[in-house]
């Protein structure tokens, strides 16, 4: 299939309208069929559920042209599955794993078009999203929900590379225990926002959001977690019950210990501790891997051996290896690649 003339090393990373998107409208305590659409645009009532009590969750994941010409989706059946689990959370009905990855080839294949060609760094960015559509006044979850499902193309998440990020430590409370912080809502990352905002009016790249029962342990940033590499080449997350349940973070591990040979760890981490640590990163579908090379904790700077100028050399072999195979030049695991077209 001949591919949309677009400079594609050069679209960056915002929305750009594709052809065709994916609707399913729940009503009468039932999913209907669903269908693809060319109308980008949403009708609500005034008094839509997701207006009025946010009940509304989303995905993000990656359709991508690979070597060998084949258009395909990296480990789609764990985005239906942390959908479904989001969705049980804020009361909605879950959109089944079997339908979502429906929606998925569906969106992709009508598209194909706009999936970017191999070696251009570019990739077609999935949107999966459900919300509350029926009219709700008093609080309770609403009576019907509808599920979409758009992509549009994006450029390399870096121009000219992966600069390594300045990150401080958040004076904010990002999620509270037993919240819903492991849940991928908008109302989660809508409370991140404003001290997103005010990190970047005073200079830095993102922040490092603590456990808000005692601000002691390290969490996640406001949309990715945290991964710290020692001096002796171990791998460490932080672990707690409010961090999101990143894909891309749960593949890194698995790398990290069947691909590269390291001793990977799970354990709460202490900010007092991450001076100790030679590398960090933050891990996420629209980057993969952002390097990190420095904190500041209210004016302490923690500076990490990996430097301010490039990845540190386990966090690169962790990114090569991932996008190795997400673009078909490296053996996947079995199940992690869906070939769509």
């Amino acid at each position: 299939m001949e591919k949309v003339n677009l400079d594609w090393a050069s679209i960056g990373f915002n929305y750009r309208k594709t052809p065709q998107r994916y609707v399913a409208n729940y009503r009468n305590g039932k999913w209907e069929n669903g269908y693809l659409t060319t109308d980008e645009t949403v009708v609500l009532h005034e008094s839509a559920g997701i207006l009025q009590y946010c009940q509304e969750v989303f995905e993000g994941l990656k359709a991508y042209t690979t070597q060998d010409g084949h258009i395909v989706a990296f480990r789609p059946d764990l985005n239906a599955e942390r959908m479904i689990d989001s969705a049980k959370r804020l009361e909605m009905p879950p959109y089944s794993k079997e339908m979502f990855l429906q929606a998925v080839v569906a969106v992709v294949k009508a598209n194909a078009a706009w999936v970017p060609p191999y070696g251009t760094g570019a990739s077609l960015y999935l949107r999966p999203y459900m919300f509350a559509s029926g009219p709700v006044i008093g609080v309770k979850p609403s009576d019907e929900y509808q599920f979409r499902v758009f992509g549009t193309p994006v450029g390399p998440y870096f121009k000219g590379g992966a600069k390594p990020l300045t990150l401080c430590v958040s004076d904010f409370d990002r999620a509270a225990p037993k919240g819903t912080g492991n849940v991928k809502a908008g109302l989660n990352y809508a409370m991140s926002l404003y001290p997103y905002v005010l990190a970047h009016q005073n200079g830095f790249d993102e922040n490092i959001f603590l456990d808000s029962a005692t601000r002691t342990y390290v969490e996640e940033t406001g949309g990715a977690n945290i991964l710290f590499v020692t001096k002796d080449n171990e791998l460490v997350t932080p672990k707690s019950d409010s961090i999101l349940p990143s894909i891309t973070r749960r593949s890194m591990l698995y790398i990290a210990e069947h691909y590269l040979g390291l001793k990977v760890t799970q354990r709460p981490v202490k900010l007092t501790e991450v001076e100790e640590f030679a590398e960090c990163g933050l891990c996420g579908t629209a980057a993969v891997i952002s390097p990190v090379g420095k904190v500041v904790d209210h004016g302490k700077e923690i500076c990490f051996p990996s430097g301010m100028e490039k990845m540190g050399p386990i966090t690169q072999k962790l990114y090569d290896t991932l996008t190795g195979i997400q673009q078909g030049l490296i053996e996947a695991p079995k199940g992690w690649i869906k070939i769509i077209d």
